[in-house]
């Protein structure tokens, strides 16, 4: 029997919300620190990323350590600040309502929901490319495998339907299954390094090249300083699941050693793909693979394929519900329909969790079936979400460094109480992440329009199917347009709210 929350109370405290009171009541507390370190690792270590920056040459791992320092550092510090003074379930959404207020605070939310949701796609998209690399390995042998629009959406469709299966399991067995595959997956990133090592070892010269001026930084390469940026989004996801974690210490510790993970496990991947395969060669999503197959053989090639794939089935798992937390808490504060505050019998809110399923079923729908037959505007529709929603994710991560200051001035006591670092380095972490949140936010528009001495616009992600010229302009307006939504739903709710309420004081009365 599925369980709800329906009472319309005053919150104990001044600016507590309502969330904050009920959350901690109807769900269980399960989490500890593997558990936090491996869903921070699913959320912001996509390997295949390592593919990608390899078009920057040797200048990717300067900017991967450019994007550790500016972003992910300063975004863990801020992070942990804030998920110890306030843990409750949905981090951002309940941090920006302490800051800046309800409306601020559901925006806020949104914008780290709606991103979240839309990846769902995209990581079920990777299934399909990495099954697509799968099948040409030998003993499959097939040439363009998978190369018809509804095949590829089925697909999608049955990773995301199998992720909200599995994520409306009882938690703790659902995170069972997350630690396993987080696991195995980080022995596949080992078997990506170890095929750079192993081809340098075995007297092969690097396939690209590694001389001091291969590490210069310049205009034609800005691009990828934004790219590493979108690579470290998702830090503070974990903590969408605040009040779940059994012991506080398990905050710090996740910030800690899941960043130590994702730092040298994308240096390891890049190094890997860099050393065995030329970058006129490399594929940008299965270049890491290439280097296993050429490094190590077809048959370790094999193994690794599968367990990026069991990898990204079960980080799609991850996305749906650590971001219908968000959704969770939204309906418990009365800013969504009452029903989002609804847990099944496992105390897990199913309700969120199965939302989120449909949207990403119509929005697949729509790009891989409905204009199935026009693979342009098929793949223009999908390009073009990701970016909108990779635009409002970084606009999110503005509002977490923004928080911390204001915070820290509205809450003088609880801030100096949970204190981690000098406020010096707050201010210019905060500075730090939030001038790398708007670069990311430009340079997903643009591209290297700002370092180019010509200016030309440079932002879309495929140019044989959205120009230059209209990919700011459609991904602008998606992301504007989600943004209005926001308002809307906002305006919608805070009406809902006003009646129940109402409704409750007249029969009290």
């Amino acid at each position: 029997m599925a369980t709800t929350t329906t009472s319309v109370g005053a919150p104990i405290r001044s600016g507590e919300l309502l969330s904050e009171r009920i959350a901690p009541g109807i769900l269980p507390k399960v989490l500890g620190p593997f558990d936090m370190v491996a869903i921070f690792v699913a959320i912001v270590l996509f390997a295949v990323q390592g593919s990608v920056v390899q078009q920057a040459g040797a200048s990717a791992f300067v900017y991967w350590i450019l994007g550790f320092l500016t972003f992910l550092i300063p975004g863990a510090i801020v992070t942990g600040q804030l998920g110890l003074m306030f843990p409750g379930e949905g981090s951002i959404y309940v941090w920006t309502n302490k800051a800046l207020g309800s409306f601020w605070g559901f925006f806020a939310g949104f914008c780290a929901w709606w991103p979240g949701a839309l990846v769902m796609v995209a990581t079920a998209d990777l299934v399909v490319t990495l099954l697509q690399f799968l099948l040409t390995l030998p003993p499959f042998n097939l040439v363009n495998p998978l190369a018809d629009l509804w095949q590829q959406g089925v697909i999608i469709l049955a990773v995301i339907w199998f992720s909200s299966g599995l994520s409306i399991l009882r938690f703790r067995v659902t995170q069972n299954l997350v630690n396993g595959v987080f696991v195995i997956y980080g022995a596949a990133i080992l078997a990506v390094g170890l095929a750079g090592l192993a081809w340098l070892l075995g007297g092969h010269p690097a396939a690209n090249d590694f001389s001091r001026n291969a590490f210069g930084l310049n205009s034609s390469n800005a691009t990828f300083y934004g790219l590493v940026i979108l690579a470290l989004l998702g830090i503070e996801v974990p903590l969408n699941m605040g009040v779940e974690i059994k012991d506080r210490k398990a905050i710090t510790k996740y910030l800690v050693w899941g960043s130590v993970v994702v730092m040298a496990a994308y240096l390891l991947l890049t190094f890997g793909a860099m050393v065995v395969i030329p970058q006129k060669d490399a594929n940008s999503t299965t270049a890491i693979l290439q280097a296993v197959q050429t490094s190590l053989g077809a048959g370790v090639a094999v193994v690794v394929t599968l367990i990026m794939i069991a990898f990204f089935i079960f980080n799609t798992t991850v996305y749906n519900y650590s971001f219908a937390r968000l959704l969770f808490v939204s309906g418990l504060d009365r800013r969504l329909p009452a029903i989002m505050g609804r847990v099944n019998r496992n105390k897990v809110p199913h309700i969120a969790v199965l939302t989120q399923a449909v949207i990403t079923t119509i929005i697949t729908a729509v790009a891989f079936f409905v204009f199935g037959g026009n693979a342009n505007l098929s793949t223009g529709i999908y390009i073009a979400l990701q970016a909108a929603v990779t635009v409002i994710w970084c606009l999110s991560m503005v509002f977490l460094f923004v928080d911390v200051l204001i915070i820290r001035s509205k809450y003088p006591e609880e801030f100096k109480r949970e204190q981690l670092v000098p406020v010096g380095v707050f201010w210019a972490a905060s500075i730090m992440g939030a001038i790398a949140s708007a670069v990311g936010v430009l340079v997903t528009l643009t591209g290297g329009w700002l370092l180019d001495p010509n200016h030309q616009l440079a932002g879309s992600w495929n140019p044989k199917i959205i120009d230059q010229g209209p990919w700011i302009l459609i991904v602008g307006g998606v992301a504007l347009a989600s943004l209005g939504v926001a308002v809307i739903v906002y305006l919608l709710g805070l009406n809902t709210a006003r009646r129940a309420q109402a409704a409750a004081a007249s029969v009290a009365s």
